[in-house]
This record gives structure tokens, sequence and C-alpha cells, in this order.
């Protein structure tokens, strides 16, 4: 077997291939596919719907074992919330299974695998998981009856308490209630007891025909059901009521429910009806109580002796479903992944075409060449397993469509590839974007963030996320989770931000004095305080590594920064675009597209380097001439730019001798390429079509086994089959291919000399403009870098530099908050918010200014079928992965 030599440079090599699977063994074949993750299938059946398709019932049954896992889980959580916590709401899964001490036992699918399981086994599971569907939906019934019962024999044990009670002080004067019910204008519900006499005199109600009605009600309607009985009895009542102190639970919704019990005494059959309507309308619950004391104190006990026994039913229900389900707790998530992938694998089947007489699955894919050796020996090793005499074929097939883009990553370079992604996917074979954008897109960061402090923290936080990379990965916290998925983005963003800081010579707006600083102060003879001084060199010694220390406050700390920083950013963006041109070469090169090299490329730096490279040369010429030591006034560089266009010939100041007709000779030279980039490509592809057109497309006798999905004819002959598919019938005896006519990635196109034409010209006027605009665009890196320092200095300022000069404990307090404080802010501003900016800018740099000279972003990303990404992108599954 061939090792792979796949690297991030290009994509890697991609084979459109066919397969061609005896039936018997199709779902072990792409079960074993599944978990390479190498092959990306077409669908061969895209004139076929859904529901007609051959695997169609294999998937609606998985379909409906997954619905009772879910359901199942859905069920356990409900029920298991209720018996251990009765008093809350549901909540997310996690929370409430956590509350009811039924764990669930995850996967890590970084570490622990599942074997494909057997037909027969997955017939089996679903079986089981009808079984325990029924079994939980009884037990949730029993529950939820029982439960039901005990509330109701809760409220009524209240009422019989609290209705008990009142008989029990109903002393006093019975004829004056009997006058409140008879009176129509008597007050509301008023209170009988506080005209009762003192005296101990017991009556029987029934002597006096007086009923009663009493039961349970919702404590928010008690004032309408008052409202609604005075005015449907206009005050023939008398009305008692009490709080129930513990909260009631709704078995219904779970939800719990302050309730109060009332007892309602009225005159006649007619009311008491009345009564027990309107409680019913109202949700009130109505039970019995008997007047006797004896017989109440009997109807008490049964009541207590009837609840204890619910009560001892729903214990041994609870400790029954939580036996049940701790262990399906340990198997539940492997059957949740088992099923997903079981599907999965007969919806690609469903890809597949059907050769009903051969009993044989044709398949169509792109897969990288590289692993066609391990995809063979993969399905080999399948087809022995099962015993069969009839080989699995694979065949590697010519065709003129594009290949997927594959580009191969590691947790190191995946996330610097996802961002590249981002902005397109890179056309197939081209040089991969990300791999400069591993060096330059953190490097772009650093110059703008540019402070050995701040990127310290970085460094440190960055190490932790990798050093405890499997416990973090557990957190779901989406914001976290994305800075997460960067960490070793942000490792190598602090590492570079160290080297800048260091060249900086900035540490959280202070430096470093590790050498000794080659300018010391001219003191003049008679200086007195306040007056200004001029530094001066110490003979030829210079500051041997970044900038010297000892500008950091003096006046022209900032002239001196701004003049620096904004000559380096053109430098480094001139070095970027430069390095991003020459990278549009290799693409030429690659693909075998010499007119590129002369029509696009060659005039595109020469014009490029005319104008900005000798921008470049300029600065580093004036750097190193000593203005001083000569007597001349140094010449600005952007008056000297503008005069060249403007006023070519004409100079303000001279830099060197001879520079007009340097400058003369760059321009008239920039200005030549133009009908260069214009014209050359456009008419030397008509004259190639032209030239092919006369000698014909294909010479003869030529000859190549190609796809059906192609344009052009191969070496098999095709034909109807009579269902809307064509059969390639090949002369190696390989078999037979049915591929469907439809095809939605693109191929080749004919040649218009007016499109051509027309991108040419877009593309002559961008990369002219472009040339100017992006060269300033790169003058954020000096900007994003001044204002970093700024408000480094700014935020030292006002919060700890003045404590650090106060005295005594009070100074010391004063210390600790203002550290705390510029910490935080620190950390708040200059790393995160100035970090994300800085980013950003970074980014827009990366893809932008330099991409667009060399990248097309043309191709589509290579999507295998993999368990690993299934399992992965699966939100559904994301309780069950560790």
């Amino acid at each position: 077997m061939a090792p792979s030599k796949q690297s991030m440079f290009r994509s890697a090599d991609m084979s459109m291939v066919q397969l061609y699977i005896s039936n018997e063994i199709g779902r072990e074949c792409v079960n074993a596919l599944g978990e390479l993750g190498l092959v990306q299938f077409r669908d061969l059946n895209g004139d076929i719907s859904a529901f007609q398709r051959t695997f169609t019932q294999e998937i609606r049954r998985l379909d409906n074992v997954e619905r009772q896992l879910r359901k199942s889980w859905i069920a356990w959580i409900i029920v298991a919330s209720r018996v251990v916590l009765s008093n809350t709401l549901l909540g997310y899964f996690h929370t409430q299974m956590e509350k009811a001490s039924i764990p669930l036992r995850r996967l890590d699918l970084d570490v622990e695998t599942l074997a494909p399981p057997t037909t027969t086994e997955i017939d089996e599971l679903s079986e089981r998981t009808q079984s325990l569907e029924q079994r939980i939906f009884q037990l949730n019934d029993s529950y939820e009856t029982l439960k039901k019962r005990e509330v109701e024999l809760t409220e009524w044990r209240w009422v019989l308490r609290e209705a008990g009670g009142f008989f029990d002080r109903a002393h006093g004067n019975v004829e004056e209630i009997r006058a409140s019910t008879e009176d129509d204008d008597a007050p509301l519900l008023q209170d009988v007891e506080q005209h009762n006499q003192a005296g101990d005199v017991e009556r029987s109600f029934s002597g006096m025909n007086i009923g009663f009605v009493a039961g349970v009600i919702n404590r928010d309607r008690v004032a309408a059901f008052e409202r609604i009985l005075w005015r449907t009895l206009r005050g023939n009542l008398y009305m008692n009521q009490s709080e129930i102190p513990e909260p009631l639970v709704d078995p219904s919704n779970n939800e719990s429910i302050n309730k109060n019990v009332f007892v309602i005494f009225a005159h006649g059959k007619e009311i008491l009806a009345k009564i027990r309507k309107i409680s019913e309308s109202m949700g009130a619950d109505i039970y019995s109580v008997d007047e006797n004391a004896d017989l109440r104190r009997d109807q008490v006990h049964e009541v207590n002796a009837r609840l204890n026994d619910v009560r001892n039913v729903l214990h041994n229900t609870q400790q029954t479903l939580e036996a049940e389900l701790t262990q399906i707790a340990q198997s539940l998530a492997a059957w949740m992944i088992l099923i997903t992938k079981e599907k999965a694998t007969y919806q690609t089947l469903n890809l597949f075409s059907f050769d009903r007489q051969r009993r044989t699955l044709i398949a169509e894919g792109w897969c990288p060449t590289n692993d066609l050796p391990l995809i063979r020996t993969t399905l080999q090793d399948v087809t022995n397993r099962a015993g069969l005499s009839v080989p699995s074929i694979i065949n590697e097939i010519k065709t003129n469509k594009t290949p997927p883009t594959y580009l191969k990553t590691n947790k190191f370079t995946e996330a610097f590839q996802t961002i590249i992604n981002a902005y397109g996917t890179a056309t197939y074979q081209e040089v991969n974007p990300a791999l400069p954008a591993i060096v330059t897109f953190p490097f772009l960061f650093a110059v703008m963030f540019g402070d050995f402090g701040h990127a310290v923290i970085m460094f440190s936080a960055s190490l932790a996320m990798i050093y405890w990379e499997k416990p973090l990965k557990k957190v779901t916290f989406e914001l976290f989770a994305m800075i997460y998925y960067g960490r070793y983005i942000a490792l190598v963003m602090a590492i570079f931000s160290l080297f800048t800081g260091l060249i900086y010579n900035d540490v959280f707006s202070k430096t470093f004095t590790f050498f000794d600083s080659a300018w010391e102060w001219d003191v003049p003879e008679g200086w007195q305080q306040g007056q200004p001084l001029v530094g001066k060199l110490k003979g030829d010694y210079r500051y041997p590594f970044g900038i010297d220390w000892f500008w950091h406050g003096t006046e022209n700390d900032l002239l001196f920064s701004n003049s620096y920083k904004m000559k380096m950013s053109i430098i480094l963006g001139w070095a970027h675009m430069t390095y991003s041109l020459c990278l549009s070469y290799f693409n030429a090169r690659h693909f075998k597209k010499p007119i590129d090299i002369w029509g696009n490329f060659v005039p595109g730096m020469i014009f490029f380097q005319a104008i900005f490279g000798y921008l470049v040369i300029c600065i580093i010429y004036k750097w190193s001439v000593d203005w001083l030591a000569i007597g001349e006034q140094p010449p600005g560089l952007l008056n000297m730019l503008i005069y060249m266009f403007l006023q070519p010939g004409t100079l303000d100041i001279p830099l060197y001798p001879g520079q007009q007709p340097v400058q003369v000779i760059l321009l008239l030279l920039a200005f030549l390429q133009v009908p260069v980039l214009l014209l050359l490509k456009p008419l030397y592809l008509r004259w190639e079509h032209n030239r092919a057109r006369a000698q014909g497309y294909r010479g003869i006798g030529e000859q190549s086994r190609v796809s059906a999905l192609d344009d052009d004819e191969g070496d098999g002959h095709f034909h109807s089959n009579g269902n809307g598919r064509l059969s390639v019938d090949t002369d190696d005896g390989e078999g037979v291919a049915m591929i469907a006519h439809g095809d939605d990635e693109e191929g080749h196109e004919e040649f218009e000399f007016s499109e051509v034409m027309i991108h040419q010209v877009i593309h002559t006027i961008e990369f002219c403009l472009n040339c100017v605009s992006h060269t300033a665009s790169y003058l954020r890196l000096w900007a994003l870098s001044l204002a970093h320092q700024q408000l480094s200095v700014v935020l030292w300022d006002m919060t700890l530099g003045p404590t650090l000069s106060k005295p005594g404990p009070l100074g010391v307090v004063m210390i600790v908050v203002a550290f705390y404080l510029w910490f935080f802010l620190s950390c708040a501003i200059l790393i995160c918010m100035e970090g994300c900016s800085a980013m950003l800018h970074s980014l827009r740099l990366q893809w932008v200014e330099a991409q667009s000279k060399y990248a097309e972003f043309a191709g589509h990303m290579f999507t295998p079928f993999s368990f690993i990404t299934l399992l992965e992108e699966d939100d559904g599954l994301a309780e069950f992965r560790g």
C-alpha cells in the first residue's frame, strides 16, 4: 500500500472512481468506507424521488427506532424529574437528568469506538426500543395516575382538617346564621363568629335544614369565586376559608399551585346544587365531610391510610423506574450513535444505482488518488469477511469535471484553514492560501498588537487552552468555544507579538533596558532646570536590538514612531504583496499556462515594482543616509511619489543623483505594461482556439475511458437502458456502469472571445487600481500599532502609574486597587477588544490584499462520507457525546 503524500501546499490529487459492489455486502462496504471518510459519493438517482429509492423502507424503519429512542429519552427525563423534583419545571435535558440523579453515560468519540452492528443486531435493537417505549409510557401513565390520586387525597385531608376545625369552633347563636341566610340584604360573607355569644351550645345543622359544601380552590381564584357566589345567591350563604400552607403540585403540568380550603353554608338543596356547579366551573374540587365529629375522625384515619398506601406505591414505582433507566443510561448513547450511522449508511446507499439483473450496486464518487490502495484494501477485507467469491471492484475513470478541493489538516492547521475557507474554497490544485497565512496572518496581527506584556498574557492563555485541551473541549459556551477553536492561532499570534514587542521595546507602555542606550543628553554649560535638552549619539555605538529605550518619554517620541511605523507598514505591505504575486507564477506553472505568466504575472510584477518597489528602495535609501552629516534636508517621499505621476521629471528636493531620468523611465515602463496586461492574454487565447479548431480537438485514434457524466465520448458505447440512464459497456470487461445524466459540477465551457476580453479588462483595471489602494491599506499596520501603544500609555497614566508615588498604608491600598483595575481593563480593552480589532484588520489584509493576487477561489470543498464528521456535526447527538 503506497503511503499518502498529501501536503498542505496544494489540494490532494483527486480521482473519480466507479465502485461495483455486490448487493449482499453493500451495507458493510459503505460502513467501512464511512469509517475511512475518504470517498465523496455522487447521486446517481437524481431523476428518482426520495420515496422511490431502493432503501427508503429501511430508512423509515430506522427513523422510527430513532424516534422511539428520543421519545423514551424525553419520557425518562419527564418521569424522573417528576419523581425526584416535583416542584421544578422541566428544563434542559442535562439539568433535569442531573437533578434526577440518573446520569447518562456519554461516549468519548475520540477514545471509544463502536463496531458496526449486524442487521440482526439492528433488528433486535428495533424490537427492544419498541418494548422500551411501551414500558416507559406505561410507567409514566401509572405515575401520573398515582400522583393525581396522591394530590386528591392530600387535598381531602386538608379539607377534613380545616372543616373539622371550623365545626369544632362553631359555638354561639345559630339563629343568627339562619337570619343571615334568609335576609336578602345581609352583608357579603359576614363573619358569624364575631356575633357569637359566650356559651358552649352545639346545634345540629340538619335540624335547621342548613347544608354545606367543602372543597379546595386555587388561591388566585378566591376573589372571583366569592364575587360570583354573592351575585348568584344574593348573599344567601356563609363562607369560611383558610390557606393551605404547603403548595400542591398539579400532575398535568407539574406546576406548584397555592390553594385554599373553603366551607360554604347555605339553606336549601337548590342553592347547594348551584354552589357545587359554580365551584366546579371555577376549577374547585369538592370533597365530602361528615359533620359528626366521630365519623369525621374516621374519615381522617381512612384518608391517611389510603395516602400512605399511594405514597408507598409511588416510592416503589420510583425505585423500579430508576433501576431500569439507570441500566438504559449505559447504552442509550451507543444506541443513538449506531442508529445515526446506520441511517446515514442507507441514505448513502440510496445514491447508488442498482443493477437488478446482476444484483450489483454501482457507485461513483471522488477520492484522493493516493488513498486508492487503502480503499481497495478495505473493500477486499469486507468481501473476505463476508466469504463472497465475487470481489468488489473499484475503477479509476477519466472525466472533464473539476475535482473537489481536498486539503489535509491537523488540529494545528485546521483553524487556519477554516478562516481561509470562510472567504472561499481554493480552486483545485492551486496554491493553498492557508499555508502562507500560518505565518503572514499572525505576523501582521503582531505588527499591530506589538506589546510584550500583553503578548505574555495571550501566550499564557493559549498555552493553558492547549494544555487542558480535552477538558475544555466539553465547554459549550459559544464565545469560549470560538476562542478555544482558535487556540493555536492565538498561540502563534502571541509568539509573533512577543517578537514585535521586543522590537518596539514596549511592555505595558514601559520599556526594557537590557542594553545601554546609544543616546545621551547633551547638557550645555549654564543649563537650568526646565530648559529643553537635546540627545546625541555615543560615538559609533548603536542599540543592538529593537528601538532604543531612550526614546521613551521624549517630546518627539510620537513623531519618531509615526515616521518609523508608517514606512515600516509600506515595506511590509510591499513584501507581502510581492510574495503573493510570486505565488501566481507557481499556479500558472503548475497548471501549464505560460500565457498567465507572460500575460499576467510578468507585466503585473513590472508594473508593481516600477512604482511601489521603487518607493520601498527610496525608503531604505533615505534611512541609510546621514542627512545631518551631509548637511542636506531629507525629501518627503509622499510628495516625491505624487510628483512622479503628476509632473514627471520634476523634483522638489532630490533624493539621489540622476533621480529624474530614473523616475521617468520607471513610469513609462509601468504604463507600457497596461496594454500588455489588457491584450496579450485574450489575443493569445483566441489564436490558440482558432488553431485548435483548425486541427480538431481530438487526434485520430485517441482513446480514453471517461465517465458518462462528461460531454465527450469515450471508448465505451453509450446506450439507453429504458429508465432514463446511460449504460457504459467497457472493452476491458470490468463491468457495466450506470450513471445519471444530471451533474451539478461545472465542466469546460465553450470559448468566447468577448467574455475573455471583458474578464481581462476587469482584471487589468482592478490590478492597477489595487496596487495603489492595497498598498495604502497596509497603513492600518501603522495606525493600529500607534493606537495600541497610546491606549496602553493612557491606561497606565490613569490607573496604576499615579498610585506608585503614594506613600504609607493608604498608598498600598491604592496600589492594590489600581493594579486590579489596570489589569482588568488591560485584559478587557487592550487584549480582548484591541486584539479582536487587530485580528480582523490582519484578516482583511490576508483575504483581500494578499489572496487576490494569486487565488481564484473557484473550487468546491471535498465532503466525503465520514462517520466522524457526521457525529461531530449532528446537533441532535450533542447530549450523547462526551
